[in-house]
C-alpha cells in the first residue's frame, strides 16, 4: 500500500499543512469560477430554479466514491486508513438541520462563504462573522452539552456497514441513484427553471 501519503509516514504534518492549504485555494477558486461564490445561485437550490449545486456536488462525491474504490482495488489504496468522523446520531441531525437552515437564509454554505469573503461580497463577510460567533458560542457551550454532542456513538460507520451489503453493491446503487438524480434535477428545472424569453 501507497496511500494515504500521511498514515504511511511519507510526508509530515508541516507538508500535510501545506498541502491542506494549497487544496483549500484550488477549491476555493474552482468554486468562484462555478458560480458558488453567490448566494443567489446558491439559494436557486432551494427554489427548485437552478440545481447546479445539486449536480455539481453529487459530481464530486460519485467521482471521488469511484476513485476510492479503484484505487482501493488496485492495492493503492489502504482504506482502513482513511480518516471517517466518527458518527453521532442526534448530534449529527439537529447540527445538520441547522447548518440547512442556515444555508437557506443566509444564502451560503461555510466553504462557500470564504469564497465569497475571498471575492469581496459584504453578504459573504457578514455570513463568515456569524460563523465564526456560531462557532465560538459552541465551544463556549460545549461543556455542558458534550453529553448530547456524545450520545448515540455509532463510530467509525460507512453506508456498507450500515446497510450490511457489499462495497461494490453500495457503489453501484449509489451510481445508479446519481443518473436518477441527475435526470430528475433536469426535469425539475425545467418545470421551476426561468423561461427563456420570446424573440
Amino acid at each position: 500500500m501507497k496511500a494515504p501519503f500521511f498514515a504511511f509516514g511519507l510526508f509530515g504534518e508541516e507538508t500535510s499543512l501545506l498541502i491542506a492549504l494549497l487544496i483549500g485555494i484550488g477549491f476555493g477558486f474552482f468554486l468562484e469560477r462555478a458560480g458558488f461564490g453567490s448566494a443567489r445561485k446558491l439559494v436557486a437550490q432551494f427554489y427548485l430554479t437552478d440545481l447546479a449545486v445539486f449536480k455539481v456536488m453529487f459530481t464530486a462525491i460519485v467521482t471521488a466514491m469511484l476513485g476510492v474504490t479503484l484505487l482501493s482495488s488496485m492495492g493503492v489504496l489502504d482504506l482502513s486508513e482513511v480518516y471517517l468522523v466518527p458518527t453521532y446520531w442526534p448530534s449529527q441531525i439537529v447540527g445538520g438541520l441547522l447548518l440547512g437552515a442556515g444555508f437557506v437564509i443566509g444564502g451560503y454554505c461555510p466553504g462557500t462563504s470564504i469564497a465569497a469573503v475571498a471575492t469581496g461580497r459584504i453578504d459573504g463577510m457578514i455570513y463568515v462573522l456569524g460563523l465564526t460567533a456560531g462557532t465560538l458560542t459552541f465551544a463556549g457551550l460545549f461543556p455542558r452539552i458534550e453529553g448530547f454532542y456524545s450520545a448515540g456513538s455509532a463510530g467509525e460507520l460507512t453506508l456498507p456497514q450500515l446497510l450490511h451489503l457489499p462495497y461494490g453493491v453500495v457503489v453501484s446503487g449509489v451510481v445508479v441513484m446519481a443518473i436518477g438524480g441527475f435526470y430528475a434535477a433536469s426535469q425539475i428545472e425545467r418545470r421551476f427553471g426561468p423561461r427563456s424569453s420570446k424573440p
